[in-house]
């Protein structure tokens, strides 16, 4: 408490003292402490140096406030031309700048003797890492195999490793967090109940290229480890591998998947084991996975013979070796080569695998095996989101129509993204004058960079079919799938009165055999339901753009096609179908359904009308699309005709 009494009383104390000076004398005193700090900054050598530069000497020596100040100005800003001497009332104000300007040289110098430190530090460590690689490279010039040759090799490769572009535009807008991936909500949480589990399984992930598939098997990994309760531990490998690259070898010189053993004699053994003629297993992939994720994308392109093997491994979670060099009774043979012979390397992986393929043609042993994930095609507003989210992640301005007209042109997140780097390209082109100068502000993204990146990409719209609300005679939209994505198909049809039973019906060649025979039952369906007899008409049935849509899944389009013309009845133009039609006019099963929806969906149509036996199928999120079950021709003829 004392203490406290008698820190405040000398608080009190040095305020009466500065109250007790008039405001000329405090203004001097203020002067007389600046000097002071300077002289101590630069010290008093160079203090009179820089004022004899400067022309401040004689000012700083005069007894005259205003001069002593118009000093300190010349000091402080560096400018032996000033010449206007301060108002006194000017002078506190002057003071402060100075003040402030003596703060900012102080906090420079501050930093630069940081920094000065730290590159006197690294100049030191590079010193003695320069020393200690002269010294290593003597010792290999004096008794190791390396000569000056190979070490002038060894030290272009190591100059090459110094060089490096910055990232790919790829590898900065990659998600780095499940939340970041967009439109695969669903497949995310399955594939997580899937992997991240105390019991987890092997995954199959279908689904069109550029939608996420790699990403989300990575991130769920790290997801996955962070989980008290599922298998993975912290350092979980996650191995990568294309399918396409994989190829059995029959002589089993090389297998990177599963691993190969070195023969001494062909393979070219480590020189020791050579010498005493004993094989050395090499290990794979498989083993490197181990107890972690081993990715194949492209499975359905891997060697079947390659696949066998693959299978055969996760069933034991082991690799067996085998050579006809190896001796179990050489005493020579070391332990973990006899261990790798004996009992094999450990494989105890998940095997996470991907393709774009329809399932059908996967091996069904290796689906038997393993759980299916599905990745819906991107909608349009998920492009939309992708690109906003990538441009943040340029730190790049867009011009507001730039993700609509990108997701005309791509359903794939990975060319959403890709196309946005081209233009932002352009646009960085553009703005910094043929790259002569520094970005210095934020690039805007403009459509004309876009549409430029299009023209020269050579890129034009998925969907140039779009739904409307009008009637059309003789025109309906129908719904086609290839592979996981589902598209509209423009199917027309026209007739022309001849003479009774002489008309002839012509439909496009390249349609296929399986759907030449839905038009026949369609044109039995339509002569059944409007009791007119097609052959007194010529009838031409075409696919518009020529699609091969060698299937069943369009007789009814076809049948509905054929009515409209018959009966010179309108169709609507915002509708889609999709079904077989059987000779009875009932409405049969397809397959594709959520794929064909989604393609209706793109292309703006509002309603669906789909086969009943197929209600189970249809998505349970759908917004801005209506789809209905029906179960014949008579019925859907109630719904599909345009009402003037």
């Amino acid at each position: 408490m004392k203490g406290m009494i008698k820190g405040r009383s000398e608080e009190n104390q040095n305020a009466s003292r500065e109250n007790y000076f008039s405001p000329e004398e405090q203004i001097q005193r203020q002067v007389t402490a600046i000097y002071t700090l300077l002289a101590n900054f630069y010290g008093s050598d160079k203090l009179v140096m820089k004022a004899g530069k400067m022309d401040a000497l004689k000012l700083m020596r005069s007894k005259n406030l205003g001069e002593r100040v118009l000093a300190l100005q010349r000091l402080i800003f560096e400018d032996p031309t000033l010449d206007n001497l301060p108002e006194e009332q000017e002078l506190p104000r002057v003071l402060n700048e100075i003040e402030e300007e003596i703060a900012d040289l102080i906090a420079r110098k501050t930093v630069e003797e940081k920094i000065e430190q730290k590159i006197a530090e690294r100049m030191q460590r590079r010193h003695e890492d320069y020393i200690k690689e002269i010294k290593m490279q003597v010792l290999k010039e004096v008794a190791g195999p390396d000569n000056p040759h190979t070490l002038k090799k060894y030290a272009d490769l190591e100059k090459l490793e110094t060089v490096s572009l910055s990232r790919s535009a790829l590898e900065v807008l990659r998600p780095i967090r499940l939340e970041q991936v967009v439109g695969q909500d669903a497949a995310v949480r399955s594939l997580l109940a899937k992997v991240a589990s105390p019991f987890p399984q092997h995954v199959i992930l279908y689904g069109p290229p550029g939608v996420g598939k790699t990403t989300v098997a990575r991130l769920v990994l790290e997801v996955a480890k962070k989980l008290p309760y599922t298998a993975f531990n912290k350092d979980a490998p996650f191995v990568e591998v294309d399918g396409t690259t994989l190829r059995w070898d029959p002589r089993e010189v090389t297998n990177p998947l599963l691993g190969s053993v070195h023969d001494p004699i062909y393979q070219g053994a480590r020189r020791d084991l050579a010498d005493g003629g004993i094989p050395e297993p090499k290990l794979g992939m498989v083993t490197e996975a181990h107890g972690g994720i081993l990715f194949i994308d492209e499975i359905g392109d891997m060697d079947q013979m390659l696949m066998n093997k693959l299978l055969k491994v996760l069933e034991d979670k082991r690799v067996k070796f085998d050579s006809a060099y190896y001796d179990p009774d050489d005493p020579g043979v070391p332990k973990y080569i006899r261990k790798l012979f004996t009992e094999g390397a450990p494989a105890d992986f998940l095997l996470v695998a991907a393709t774009t393929r329809d399932p059908s043609e996967i091996s069904p042993a290796l689906r038997s095996r393993c759980a299916e994930v599905y990745f819906e095609p991107l909608t349009r507003e998920a492009v939309e989101r992708i690109v906003s989210e990538a441009a943040q992640r340029l730190q790049a301005a867009i011009d507001p129509e730039v993700p609509a007209a990108i997701s005309e042109y791509t359903i794939e997140g990975r060319k959403a993204v890709g196309i946005l780097a081209d233009a932002y390209g352009m646009a960085l082109y553009r703005g910094t004058g043929h790259g002569r100068k520094s970005r210095k502000k934020q690039v805007m993204i403009a459509k004309e960079d876009l549409y430029e990146v299009f023209r020269v990409s050579r890129l034009t719209p998925r969907t140039t079919s779009r739904g409307r609300e009008a009637g059309e005679i003789g025109k309906i939209f129908g719904l086609g799938v290839s592979g996981f994505v589902g598209s509209v198909l423009e199917i027309e049809a026209t007739s022309f009165p001849v003479k009774k039973g002489q008309g002839k019906l012509r439909f496009n060649e390249t349609a296929g055999t399986m759907t030449k025979d839905s038009v026949f039952n369609a044109l039995s369906v339509a002569r059944s339901l409007t009791g007119i007899d097609p052959s007194d008409y010529d009838l031409h049935v075409n696919v518009i753009g020529g699609g091969k849509i060698d299937g069943p899944s369009a007789g009814v389009a076809i049948a509905l096609v054929l009515i409209s013309v018959l009966l010179q009845r309108p169709l609507r133009q915002d509708i889609a179908v999709t079904g077989e039609v059987s000779i009875q006019g009932k409405v049969k099963g397809v397959g594709g359904l959520p794929e064909k929806i989604y393609g209706a969906k793109q292309s703006g149509i509002k309603q669906v009308f789909v086969p009943w036996e197929n209600e189970k199928e249809i998505p349970g999120e759908i917004e801005e699309i209506e789809v209905t079950p029906v179960k014949e021709i008579r019925e859907l003829m109630e719904k599909v005709f345009f009402l003037q």
